[in-house]
């Protein structure tokens, strides 16, 4: 059965796409610890992070690097936090969090809660500074 993400990326559930390529595609989490908090899988489904091919793996850091460089450039932070937890969808996958301190990557902080009109706007205003990098 198809995961959660894998029917996102197949367009079954709406989405913030922030990026995608052949391989990969990024988001923004639902139920975030952080404005801009984003996903970013690899479409090939694979449940646990450390099963990912090498070169996939590899290649999925690299996009990664590329949209939490765009997240910096749009929501105000000090660092772009990176997690991987992979318990909560059977989907390798990891979280890119606008943090300025260690404990905004606290998952058992209650989560936020933006607007689609908010979410749309943000999503825009990543995409453009993806496209810039």
């Amino acid at each position: 059965m198809a995961s959660i993400f894998t029917k996102i990326v197949s367009g079954e559930i709406p989405s913030y796409k922030i990026a995608e390529d052949e391989q990969y595609y990024a988001f923004l989490d639902i139920n975030p610890l952080a404005k801009g908090h984003t996903l970013v899988i690899p479409k090939k489904e694979t449940d646990y992070i450390f099963d990912v091919e090498d070169d996939e793996l590899a290649g999925l850091m690299k996009f990664a690097k590329r949209v939490g460089k765009a997240l910096e450039k749009v929501v105000e932070c000090k660092r772009i936090g990176i997690t991987v937890i992979g318990l909560e969808v059977p989907h390798a996958h990891v979280h890119l969090i606008p943090i300025n301190s260690l404990y905004d990557m606290d998952f058992k902080q209650p989560k936020l809660s933006f607007t689609h009109d908010e979410n749309v706007m943000l999503t825009n205003e990543i995409v453009e500074a993806y496209k810039a990098i």
